[in-house]
Order: C-alpha cells, then sequence, then structure tokens
C-alpha cells in the first residue's frame, strides 16, 4: 500500500518555501530542485527529474523517470512527463535571468546540460533556504521520527543483547543488527546530506576500532571492511570479553531518520576511568538537553558547554587525537545530518518542533570511544528524548 504525504503538508511546505524566498531574496523570480530528496519533501515523491518553481505561476514536477510511479505516489497538484529539458522549455516564456538551485549538489556537468535549454545568466543558492525550512518539523514529520525513534530504542536497548555474542566478527554484528533493524521497522538506508554518504547500518565497532580514522564526519571511527568499503565493521576483528561495544547507526521511517548511539560492556566491566569518562558524556547530554528549548541560541549552548569542561577532560572530547569534530549536536530529519548544529556560527534561536541529536563522546585510548547519543524535540520544557533513555554502557556479563 503506498503511503502518500497528504496534499495539506505538500501545499504549507510550498506556502512556506514562497514566504521565506520572499523574505530572504525579495527579487527572485524562479527556483529549480533537482536532488532527490528536496524533490521527496515538497511533491512526496522521488524520481528522476526536476521541479520547478515560478514565483508567479504553479510549481510543477517535471518527470523523466518514472512517471507512472510519480504519478502513483505523489498528491502534487502538477506532475508532468518530459524526455528531456526540452520538453519542459516550451512551458515557459520570459525566462528570467536568475535561477535558484541547489548549489550544494548539482554537479557542474547536470547544471550544463539544464542550461543549453534554460538559459539563465546567473545562478544564485537554494541550499540554506531549504534547510531553514526543512530544520522546523510540522505535526506529520514529528509522527514519522518518533516511530522511527521507538524502533532505534527497542533494538539498540533490548535486542543488541539478544545478539551479541563471543567470536562474532564486527561485520557480523552489523549484518544480524541490519536484518533485525529492518525487521523492527527501519526503511534500510540512512541518508545524509554530506557530500556522497549513505549507510546502511553505521559504526560497528569493537574496541579501539571505534576510534580509528575514517572521513565520516563525527567523533567515532571505524576499520571497516577495507579501504574500498570503510563501513559496517572489520571480519577480522572478534568480540572478546572485556571489549566495548560501539553502535552508532541511523535508524529510519517513511523517510524520516532519529540518531543513536549505545555502548556495552561485553564480558566484563571497562577500566574504572572510561567509566567515569562515559558517565560524564551522559550528564552533559542531559545538560544539553534542559538547554533545547525555543529562543535558545545554539553557539550559545555549544560554547556554554565547552566552557564547562575541564582541560584534561577536553582532551579526545569529541573524538581522538588529531581527529575530532566541532560540534555537540546537529538537527536531524529527512537526512541525518541537518541544522540547526550545536556548534559555534549558528546563531539562529531554536524553535519548537526542531529535531536534534545529542552526541557528546570521548575517546579512550586502548579502550575505544565511550559516550552517548539520543535524539530529541524541542520543547518549552528542554529536550525531549525520544529514543530511550539508557544511559548506555549496558553490562553483558
Amino acid at each position: 500500500m503506498i503511503k502518500q504525504v497528504p496534499l495539506e503538508e505538500l501545499n504549507m511546505r510550498m506556502e512556506r518555501f514562497r514566504t521565506v524566498m520572499s523574505q530572504y531574496n525579495p527579487g527572485w523570480e524562479m527556483a529549480v530542485i533537482f536532488s532527490k530528496i528536496n524533490m521527496y519533501y515538497f511533491t512526496g515523491t522521488m524520481q528522476e527529474g526536476m521541479l520547478l518553481i515560478p514565483r508567479d505561476d504553479e510549481a510543477v514536477l517535471w518527470v523523466r523517470r518514472s512517471y507512472e510511479r510519480a504519478e502513483d505516489e505523489s498528491l502534487f497538484p502538477l506532475i508532468r512527463p518530459m524526455g528531456s529539458y526540452r520538453d519542459a522549455v516550451g512551458s515557459y516564456k520570459n525566462l528570467p535571468d536568475t535561477i535558484y538551485l541547489e548549489t550544494y549538489f548539482v554537479p557542474l556537468a547536470m547544471f550544463q546540460r539544464f542550461q543549453k535549454y534554460f538559459p539563465f545568466k546567473n545562478v544564485k543558492p537554494l541550499d540554506m533556504i531549504i534547510a531553514k525550512l526543512r530544520s522546523l518539523k510540522s505535526n506529520y514529520e514529528l509522527e514519522k521520527i518518533k516511530r522511527a525513534g521507538e524502533v532505534h530504542r527497542r533494538v539498540l536497548e533490548e535486542r543488541v543483547p539478544e545478539i551479541l555474542e563471543e567470536g562474532m566478527s564486527e561485520a557480523e554484528l552489523a549484518t544480524r543488527l541490519f536484518s533485525v533493524m529492518v525487521e523492527e521497522g527501519h526503511q534500510g538506508i540512512s541518508r545524509f546530506s554530506m557530500f556522497d554518504t549513505e549507510m546502511a547500518v553505521g559504526n560497528i565497532c569493537f574496541g579501539e576500532s571505534s576510534i580509528y580514522p575514517t572521513y565520516f564526519n563525527g567523533p567515532g571511527g571505524c576499520y571497516g571492511l577495507s579501504p574500498a568499503v570503510p563501513l559496517l565493521g572489520s571480519r577480522e576483528r572478534r568480540l572478546k570479553k572485556g571489549d566495548l561495544v560501539f553502535i552508532d547507526m541511523g535508524c529510519g521511517v517513511d523517510g524520516y531518520h532519529t540518531d543513536k548511539t549505545m555502548t556495552y560492556m561485553f564480558g566484563s566491566s571497562l577500566p574504572d576511568e572510561a567509566v567515569e569518562e562515559h558517565k560524564k558524556c551522559v550528564d552533559i547530554q542531559n545538560k544539553i538537553a534542559s538547554m533545547l528549548k525555543p529562543g535558545a541560541i545554539p553557539a550559545c549552548i555549544y560554547k556554554d558547554i565547552m566552557d564547562s569542561l575541564d582541560e584534561k577532560f577536553l582532551e579526545n572530547f569529541m573524538g581522538f587525537g588529531k581527529r575530532r569534530v566541532k560540534f555537540l549536536g546537529h538537527g536531524i530529519g529527512l537526512q541525518v545530518d541537518e541544522m540547526p548544529v550545536i556548534a559555534e556560527g549558528f546563531n539562529e534561536p531554536l524553535k519548537e518542533g526542531m529535531v536534534l541529536a545529542l552526541e557528546p563522546k570521548k575517546g579512550i585510548e586502548k579502550v575505544g570511544m565511550v559516550g552517548i547519543e539520543n535524539t530529541f524535540i524541542v520543547t518549552g520544557q528542554g529536550g525531549k528524548c525520544i529514543t530511550g533513555d539508557n544511559p548506555g554502557l549496558i553490562p553483558l556479563y
């Protein structure tokens, strides 16, 4: 059965887009969306094609493939087929000089093919406008995110302890975990705005592999399968008594994600220092969560937290060695890494209905990455956690 995004939801998003565009770019005349994620946000389907939005006319979803599927899936008012951009351009007279598009996403060659038929002279970015729109979730979106959060909680807090067994490899845990996630309701993929990044599972690590360097912009690490596939987990690294187990993964339902990290102590407790540093990370998460109220400034939250931490604790906080990240949390929705970010430079106030993942973590030599991550909704009473309240380092011995 096809799950269609309600027409009133799509209309509301387009109306908000036009309002915000006119606020930040008063002279805009036309915008175009190519990315499948943003196309889904505005139309309820993700196809090969483009969404053209004139300022003073109705938006049209032009579909190369598959028009039939778009018609089945989407309640968007105007969907038309096209074989190439040539088929679409005839519907527009007196094209403006300037087009707004997703400059973070559209490759130069793709734009040149588009410009061959739509000869715009100037290009301006659309990315931050859409990021602002998507950062504030509707009730429809919040329900999807809450469902993802419940799947996440159930799997990482209840089912993983049943899966872990001595001698299994990281890769084996990853494949078993993926099966369980999908069984529980996960959509099977986690999407990121970071260029060229999608994941089926996440960082699945035993011990020191969780602090191994990766290209991924997060505090944790992962050996992965090989240099060609630095994902899932190693086939060689096997679980043994005394290991820290570190699982950092997204969970999605109908496109919408939550993010969660859970840790486990397998066979015996970790060193006292590691346990204490983990508890500090949990305390930091809870403190940040209490600050997630409408009007709070993300950059101020970041500064308040970082200024409160002593120099010794800051060593290897939010990473390990030279590979450390400069944020404490991030927005989440149709992609795992959205706005706003709890980091310097993010000065727009939080609004009720925004959703953020908080992930204070700390690398410990010869142990791995301790800490926690959960997903929270901004409310007047502070952040409401929707991915569970287990503090992590679950003892399995």
